[in-house]
């Protein structure tokens, strides 16, 4: 992720992109640059000496294309048609213009997840524009954090757990998510799987298990009081910040 500030508690309030929004950029896709006249601009920012964090990011506010299928791999850029996974569109362009594209920073970008070049919130914001950004936020927030506090809620159940001279459970997970969720793992798993129209033998692929994450996220903003969802909140910020303190890169986690 970019290394900007973490916005905190607060800066929820900001995730307000909704599916409406997100479907006003993609409703004029024939309207906009084609893929390939996207990724033609891009190698020209980038040829013409443009740093190519600020290039690539430009692309990605143009971008309007919600998901695509690419030699055979299918991209979806929007989780739960709010939320803006531009890792994966990054890797998507990655492919296209890596040719010129330092390989330091290259690996920095695909392996860990971070920018070479230090950009705060505003300039994040200024480059990919307030729609994108809105989006990008829904993400961070609802599936990078949602995902840091599963953990922090699994291993305080575990912790819990071992105190009690109990040996060590896959079910603590079930724990933790109940803890969360008011449901299990299993149970909530079963209900996405419905509402999803996934079958029930079906494999999960990464852009399911996003999805899933993101559906947790809104179930539990929508069934707990402001004041828990802000204190969940922090303790997710706080346990992936011990997730960057602790990382062999500094910027791995944001």
């Amino acid at each position: 992720m970019p290394r900007s500030r973490t916005s905190g508690a607060a800066g929820i309030a900001e995730q307000v992109a909704s599916a409406d929004e997100v479907a006003r950029w993609t409703a004029d896709v024939g309207q906009a640059n084609s893929p390939s006249d996207e990724i033609g601009r891009l190698r020209g920012q980038l040829a013409a000496g443009i740093p190519w964090p600020e290039a690539m990011l430009e692309t990605m506010g143009r971008w309007t294309l919600a998901e695509e299928t690419h030699n055979n791999r299918r991209y979806k850029y929007m989780i739960g048609r709010e939320a803006f996974d531009w890792l994966l569109l990054a890797e998507r362009l990655c492919d296209e213009v890596g040719d010129l594209i330092p390989a330091d920073g290259l690996d920095l970008l695909l392996f860990h997840g971070v920018l070479p070049m230090p950009l705060e919130d505003e300039e994040f914001r200024e480059l990919l524009g307030v729609g994108k950004y809105r989006a990008y936020l829904n993400f961070h927030y609802g599936v990078v954090l949602e995902e840091a506090l599963q953990l922090a809620a699994e291993e305080t159940a575990r912790k819990r757990h071992l105190a009690r001279g109990f040996s060590d459970s896959e079910d603590l997970v079930e724990e933790a998510f109940r803890h969360l969720y008011t449901r299990t793992r299993t149970e909530l798993l079963e209900e996405f799987r419905a509402e999803a129209k996934l079958g029930k033998r079906q494999g999960l692929t990464l852009t399911d298990l996003k999805e899933f994450t993101y559906w947790l996220h809104k179930r539990r903003v929508n069934y707990w009081d402001p004041a828990r969802v802000a204190s969940d909140t922090r303790l997710a910020i706080r346990r992936l910040e011990v997730l960057r303190e602790t990382s062999s890169h500094p910027g791995l986690v944001r």
